[in-house]
């Protein structure tokens, strides 16, 4: 039996993060047409939406078309959901989560985002560089890891679904391994270059499917951590191709970073967090006694903090401690990060202990102890 604690003053709110699907009790029945393939399937609409946030998903789930994929080339479990849920972001700016439903890429398989992927002196179709021999291995890394599809569809007149937008996000390597073990790093400026360069072609690609002469395509660049990082890689390019553009074009910067706190000391942009987040680690301090290790990960967006997530591992013995500690920490977050969406998630050697949600500018946490 779970149980929901509420702490006094305030009021349990249920708040739900990351990309999932709206499931609600009610589903409305249509019609989905594939251009490429000309037939129908009937599919389910969510009456129910989490928020302005999420797209609605309609079902039944289709899997990727390249899923398996991404395990193998991106490097972390961290950058792996944050390629997928930064290009969510990138795509709601063209495509309104109110009219578009999600999908998982459904055209660019795995036998074609593998030919992509290769070298060009392996397959005709590669985009990496050619093989190097000797010194100039280190001129031809490997840049391109992985290509991430997300497909945007709209309802008709008739009670269709069918195909409106599609998202390309470009999975790069900052560092490259090279064969002997080398780790060869990899500059923005380069990154941003063979991006654009192997986006133009995929546009162009991806036109020449039938029935994409129309359809607006969202590209993405996404710059992946180093190998046992602890914290996501980022969008750092966008561009957007309009029907019939047969490429992206007006790119700009996406400004957005995940930090790992406690930050550096000399890096001034986050001194402000950083102080507060040693104040919040020491009230933490002074509640227990006993070491306990506070990890936090804050995400920026153009320099300001827009959320953070806070891992604490403890070794309590009883079922109290963890209620007490828990009702402790709900407080001091409300304390302490008053106007940004706060993640709390304290784990034992047993499993998850507690889960503390908080949205900005709320005082009402959605707080839960695991095993009531």
């Amino acid at each position: 039996m779970k149980r929901l604690f509420a702490l006094t003053g305030m009021a349990v709110v249920l708040t739900l993060s990351g990309c999932m699907p709206s499931i609600g009790p009610n589903k409305e029945e249509v019609i989905q047409e594939n251009d490429e393939e000309q037939v129908e399937e009937t599919v389910l609409i969510p009456d129910v939406q989490v928020n302005d946030t999420y797209y609605k998903t309609v079902t039944p789930f289709k899997k990727s078309a390249s899923r398996g994929l991404v395990v193998s080339n991106i490097y972390t479990k961290y950058d792996i959901g944050e390629a997928e849920e930064g290009l969510l972001r990138l795509s709601a700016q063209h495509f309104d989560t109110k009219n578009y439903f999600f999908q998982e890429g459904q055209y660019i398989d795995g036998k074609t985002a593998r030919a992509w992927l290769a070298r060009s002196s392996t397959n005709e179709q590669g985009l990496n560089p050619p093989e190097a021999e000797g010194e100039d291995a280190e001129e031809k890394p490997i840049y391109l890891a992985h290509i991430i599809e997300q497909n945007y569809l709209t309802l008709t007149d008739e009670k269709k679904v069918r195909l409106s937008g599609v998202s390309i996000g470009l999975a790069l390597n900052s560092v490259y391994y090279s064969k002997d073990g080398k780790e060869i790093e990899i500059t923005d400026s380069v990154l941003e270059k063979q991006g654009i360069a192997m986006a133009d072609k995929i546009v162009s690609r991806m036109r020449a499917k039938e029935g994409f002469q129309d359809i607006p395509i969202v590209i993405g660049l996404f710059k992946q951590e180093k190998r046992n990082a602890i914290v996501p890689g980022t969008y750092f390019a966008t561009a957007f191709a309009d029907k019939g553009k047969s490429a992206a074009s007006g790119w700009k910067e996406v400004n957005e970073r995940y930090v790992l706190l406690p930050a550096p000391a000399d890096i001034d942009n986050y001194r402000e967090i950083n102080t507060t987040f040693s104040k919040f680690k020491q009230d933490i301090d002074d509640y227990f006694p006993s070491f306990v290790n506070v990890i936090g990960k804050g995400f920026f967006k153009d320099k300001r903090m827009q959320s953070i997530s806070i891992d604490i591992p403890i070794q309590f013995f009883g079922k109290g401690e963890v209620i007490g500690f828990t009702q402790f920490l709900a407080s001091h977050v409300i304390k302490h990060f008053p106007n940004i969406d706060v993640e709390v998630s304290v784990t034992s050697v047993n499993g998850p202990e507690a889960l503390i949600v908080k949205e900005a500018g709320s005082n009402e946490p959605f707080v839960h102890i695991y095993g009531y």
